[in-house]
């Protein structure tokens, strides 16, 4: 399974914010979408960055809420891990464990092009598993 296939079924639609926006605007947006991390896009969709409900709330907890105020750009991560719409899940899971990420802008000849969560890959990676018991139990009853 590929990020590809989960595109293919969650589509490629991301909530994306301008780096000039104030952490309350993304904090707001965060809820009311119910989503854990905005990607940060300058004017011609390339990422530049990325702002997490985590992000928000490091934040929040140093600063009160003084921290809303600021610009995301001072609290996003700039330098963001993206992947690419041929890798498979497998790589994409230890990528994302490593890194402690859960969510990964998917990134198509320099441009957003989709995100996959930690939610979506674990999601895949049961079905495949569970695929594959099913194979072999039907290659067992059939040997």
């Amino acid at each position: 399974m590929t990020v590809n296939d989960i595109l293919a079924v969650k589509g490629r639609d991301v909530t994306t914010i301008s780096p000039d926006r104030t952490v309350q605007e993304a904090a707001v947006l965060l809820a009311q979408l119910g989503i854990g991390a905005l990607v940060v896009t300058d004017s011609f969709n390339r990422i530049v960055g990325i702002l997490s409900e985590r992000d928000v709330v490091r934040a929040i907890g140093q600063s009160g809420s003084a921290a809303l105020q600021g610009s995301v750009e001072a609290l996003m991560t700039k330098q963001v891990t993206t992947c690419h719409d041929d890798q498979n899940t497998r790589d994409l899971l230890e990528i994302m464990t490593a890194g402690r990420f859960r969510h990964i802008p998917v990134e198509k000849n320099g441009f957003l092009d989709g995100i996959v969560s930690i939610g979506d890959v674990v999601k895949r990676r049961l079905e495949d598993v569970e695929r594959e018991a099913e194979e072999i139990k039907l290659y067992i009853a059939t040997g």
